[in-house]
């Protein structure tokens, strides 16, 4: 074994002393916010204190308080990690970086999903070496979820995990050179909860000049609850837990029980005279905006960042599958599904059964929840950044299909972040149960992935032909890469 001196980096904060495995230099658990505490949970993100010495970052540190999240009969542990590492200083960042070193390298900050209740840098799905390896220096981030991070409460500022977000992507701009990154080259890219989050920091002004690419995975431009929906979930938390609705009364109450009271929030009806709930029922959490963020970038905002923007082909088959609603879907279901998520749930239902005259109810009441959920939100936010041609606009429908779950499971929410982070051999993720199930990919089609999202991030282009108002040029990924001009335009038009 080669015996290489531990690597030591000079952070404005103090040094850190990482690992040096192969390729890649990791250093892991770096505060880029002060530790949240009592009231301070309920705050904007604050300086962390500077340290003396050389940092310890070679072991994971503790994330945000969460209740562990399963889903049915699939193994997600990967996804979601295993529930709640305490420890208040939370707030931190992982860099993955070259082990060669360089400097200008482009950087790619990522920021999970798990329902805005959920996941942390400690799951395993967000390893990245192979970034690392590649050139790239990788950040991965936590940030304050439920209660702490995202319950609308009088005399707290909105959307603190979003402003977590914001922390550190300042932390990079300020850090990321010492690791060998160029802060001016800055790629925000996340998945599901990440991804709406990372649609919402394009949207606002906070965000602004401090990265110049975005990649939105099966987020949603319209994925905003109003304050109106978001006072009803806060009204239920403040019930659940004894006390007024008031950041002063919360202030005292522990982690534990905010915990444990977030778990009990579940089915809240949020459906207003003028808002559908754009999670289904699925997590009484998300981002909190009277405008939602496609619309505030079609106001302009975001204009001059690149987007690359895609969805999965049947994301809500995770939602159903494992939890034994799929195959038992009936036309009550589906008609169930399209009430839920549109104004007209006759003509949706019309629609989509014109549009796929083949498929069953299992397949119909997938397809809508699935473009409830992010399809209409992400071709929503790829249509208002392209309508402003400062910068470009990619868009991918990630294709391949999971035989996990007897080959039910298909190309559901998830599946392309093994393939984004390279990871796609690794064990815990191959098998009946887990999440890219039994049979093996194709063996190119992660070097593919991967590839594709370095590639945007270095030059802004991702290797296939732009989006735009017209020609709505998308990527469908799969064994073959095939581009396609306004797939779905049917669907699409429907939820207009």
């Amino acid at each position: 074994m080669n015996h290489h001196p531990e690597p030591v980096v000079t952070t404005a904060q103090g040094a850190v002393r990482g690992l040096r495995q192969g390729d890649t230099r990791t250093f892991l658990n770096i505060p880029y916010a002060a530790p949240p505490r009592g009231a301070g949970r309920f705050a904007p993100p604050q300086p962390h204190e500077p340290w003396d010495g050389v940092r310890d970052a070679t072991v994971p540190g503790p994330n945000a308080p969460q209740s562990e999240r399963r889903l049915g009969n699939v193994d997600l542990s990967p996804y979601f990690g295993t529930g709640w590492s305490r420890g208040e200083d939370y707030l931190t960042v992982n860099v993955f970086a070259p082990a060669a070193g360089g400097d200008g390298l482009p950087v790619m900050v990522f920021v999970h999903g798990g329902g805005f209740v959920a996941g942390s840098t400690r799951s395993t799905l967000y390893d990245g070496s192979a970034f690392a390896r590649d050139g790239v220096v990788l950040v991965t981030l936590n940030y304050r979820l439920g209660i702490a991070g995202f319950l609308d409460l009088p005399g707290a500022p909105a959307n603190r995990g979003l402003l977590d977000v914001v922390a550190a992507l300042r932390w990079v701009r300020e850090n990321i050179a010492a690791f060998g990154g160029d802060p001016h080259n800055v790629t925000l890219f996340g998945q599901s909860a990440g991804a709406t989050t990372v649609g919402g920091v394009l949207a606002t002004r906070e965000g602004a000049g401090l990265f110049r690419r975005a990649i939105v995975q099966s987020g949603s431009g319209l994925g905003a609850f109003s304050t109106e929906q978001a006072a009803r979930v806060t009204r239920a938390a403040a019930e659940a837990l004894g006390v007024d609705p008031h950041v002063d009364a919360f202030a005292g109450i522990s982690d534990e029980r905010l915990v444990e009271a977030a778990s009990r929030l579940a089915g809240i009806d949020l459906q207003t005279d003028t808002h559908h709930d754009p999670l289904l029922g699925l997590s009484p959490f998300s981002l909190v905006l009277d405008t939602q963020p496609a619309q505030a970038v079609a106001a302009g905002l975001g204009a001059g960042v690149d987007l690359l923007v895609g969805t999965n082909t049947e994301e809500a088959n995770l939602y159903l599958v494992p939890v034994g609603k799929y195959a038992t879907s009936t036309t009550a279901d589906v008609e169930e599904t399209a009430a839920r998520s549109h104004p007209d749930p006759a003509q949706l239902v019309h629609t989509y059964r014109t549009s796929r005259p083949e498929a069953s109810h299992a397949e119909l009441r997938s397809a809508i929840m699935a473009d409830a959920l992010f399809g209409a939100g992400s071709r929503a936010l790829a249509g208002a950044h392209a309508a402003h041609p400062k910068s470009a606009t990619y868009v991918y429908e990630f294709a391949w299909r999971s035989h996990a779950l007897d080959g039910e499971l298909g190309a559901t929410h998830a599946v392309e972040l093994p393939f984004v982070f390279d990871l796609a051999d690794r064990p815990e993720l191959n098998g009946p149960t887990a999440l890219l199930g039994p049979d093996k990919p194709p063996a190119d089609l992660a070097t593919r992935v991967h590839e594709a999202w370095i590639r945007f991030a270095r030059t802004g282009n991702p290797g296939w032909d732009p989006y735009d108002t017209d020609r709505r040029a998308t990527m469908r990924i799969d064994a073959e890469w095939a581009l396609a001009d306004d797939p779905r335009s049917l669907e699409r038009q429907a939820w207009h």
